[in-house]
């Protein structure tokens, strides 16, 4: 799931000269190179960085000498960046998608109605010749009653369009139905496009994306550390410090550098409140949050199967019209083969054989989603046993782990052994031999992180804005308040307590890709109903 490339609000634009400056650079700066570079104010400088980052591709990093550095990608590219030629081949893929959704929908329906109409009268006309045959017309009348037709009436349109249904509205599948109201009945059409190309997938904004990041923070006492954020999201180790910068830009974020080195992120704009202390809700960690599997319809199975049955019926009309309903209908020539047997056999052969064709897409993209799974499982059992009882990892215990989660699908030992190395590379864990000859991981660096953090919370307090020991005073020269600032880091981080920040690690959970939008979907409904009522 994507967001769509709507940004967050952003401060001003940086001056060009401070971009000019950073590609010169090659994306890699201090605040000092950049200062250098183009003369401006350092306290300038800094703030005009922090929105780039909101803005552009890029991190921070921390040098050896704890020097922070802003590292952007080199053409400084907008992270909504999508190149031209991409962005005309959305457009036309949109176009061409929407017209043949619509030329379907058309044509199933407009065949079905078609061929019921003219089998009906086929078997009206065979059933008249055989009673004329025997007794002079007295089966006249035994067809249809003069003037009706047994499909041509509002409830049928009203089956396939539901006019409570807005145009253009999305359908998530059956899971997203059940979420709503009973007069709010998806109408048949939406299944049938889902038939065909499957649900509509949700596109949330960057805002919808940010709003439960946004509870951890205020859940985390407004300061959080790059694996804190991963443990909420999953991203990578890489792409969890390039959104990180994205957050600092876009929400006027502090980076703070601990003693050991490590960078926590600061956000005491975000802790304001004109409620007094502020109280948040930890949203759950990424191994409470898996992915379902993606559907290839996402209907009901009667849904599909009575889908399935119109396009079998449509093609087994038209394949049978000439044996059957031409000559009781004295149908004949070109119009009426291509009109009759050609289009809607053809149709119906692409139109059952799309799903079979997508059908390899959906099983790539799971198997795309099971690995991204597993390794949130996995991410729940590093940080159980990093933040409290410390034990190394072995391939055996991450399978036995991951299995015992998963559900009845039999997971791959390969796979396991490849995320939990993949976590030890980014986390830079450390190898223990083990007397079998295998190897299990430590990873220090999640614990180190986390009570890094928390010693800047307990040092700020910004939930709270009380004082606490003083860290800083006007009479200290800059030698004095360096090390009264050590002094204090090292109180708070000897007395962090970072184990009630592990939700617990063996429960797990599913999410639906829809409930990033739920919040939205649900105020949309309810200014429906108030404006409905008004009215």
């Amino acid at each position: 799931m994507t967001p769509t490339t709507e940004l967050a609000p952003s401060r001003a634009a940086a001056p060009p000269e401070v971009v000019r400056a950073l590609r010169e650079l090659d994306g890699r700066a201090t605040v000092g190179d950049v200062v250098a570079a183009t003369g401006l104010a350092r306290d300038a400088v800094e703030s005009d960085l922090r929105a780039l980052l909101e803005t552009r591709q890029g991190h921070l990093e921390v040098s050896d000498s704890g020097e922070l550095i802003y590292r952007f990608e080199p053409r400084l590219l907008r992270r909504d960046h999508v190149p031209a030629l991409q962005r005309l081949g959305r457009a036309v893929r949109a176009f061409v998608s929407q017209a043949f959704k619509v030329w379907i929908v058309l044509m199933l329906v407009v065949y079905l109605v078609v061929f019921v109409a003219l089998l009906l009268a086929a078997l009206a006309a065979m059933l008249s010749r055989g009673d004329d045959q025997r007794g002079g017309g007295r089966g006249r009348g035994r067809g249809l009653p003069h003037g009706h037709f047994p499909m041509g009436n509002l409830w049928f349109l009203y089956w396939i369009w539901s006019p409570r249904w807005r145009i253009g509205r999305p359908y998530y599948g059956r899971r997203w139905e059940r979420t709503l109201d009973r007069e709010d009945r998806v109408p048949f059409y939406k299944k049938v496009f889902a038939f065909v190309f499957g649900p509509d997938r949700p596109e949330p904004t960057q805002a919808q994306l940010d709003r439960s990041v946004l509870r951890l923070i205020r859940a985390r006492k407004g300061a959080i550390s790059t694996a804190e954020l991963m443990q909420h999201t999953a991203l990578e180790r890489p792409a969890a410090e390039e959104e990180m910068g994205r957050l600092l830009g876009a929400y006027a974020g502090e980076p703070a550098v601990s003693t050991s080195g490590e960078l926590v992120y600061v956000f005491p704009e975000v802790m304001t409140s004109a409620h007094g202390g502020v109280r948040a809700t930890e949203p759950n960690p990424a191994w409470q949050r898996l992915e379902y599997p993606l559907e290839l319809t996402g209907n009901e199975k009667k849904t599909d199967a009575l889908i399935a049955g119109i396009g079998g019926f449509n093609l087994l009309a038209g394949a049978t019209a000439p044996a059957f309903i031409f000559p009781q209908l004295g149908i004949g020539g070109t119009a009426a083969w291509i009109g009759l047997v050609i289009v809607p056999v053809v149709f119906s052969l692409l139109f059952l054989s799309v799903p079979l064709l997508r059908w390899a897409g959906v099983r790539r993209e799971n198997r795309a989603r099971e690995r991204r799974n597993v390794r949130r499982l996995l991410l729940g059992l590093v940080y159980g046993e990093s933040l409290s009882r410390g034990d190394p990892i072995a391939l055996p215990d991450a399978v036995a782990h991951v299995q015992a989660r998963i559900g009845k699908t039999a997971v791959e030992p390969a796979l396991v052994q490849r995320e939990l190395e993949r976590l030890a590379a980014e986390f830079e864990a450390d190898v223990a031999p083990r007397a079998d000859g295998t190897v299990a991981y430590r990873f220090p660096a999640v614990l180190d992180e986390f009570k890094a953090a928390e010693a800047v919370r307990r040092q700020l307090r910004l939930e709270e804005r009380r004082p606490g020991d003083i860290v800083y005073s006007t009479a200290d020269d800059a030698s004095q308040a360096a090390e009264r600032e050590l002094a204090a880091f090292d109180r708070e981080l000897g007395r962090a307590d970072v184990e009630r920040y592990l939700p617990s690690p063996d429960r797990v959970g599913f999410e639906d890709d829809f409930e990033v939008i739920a919040f939205e979907e649900e105020l949309a409904r309810t200014r429906a109903a108030r404006t409905g009522r008004r009215g």
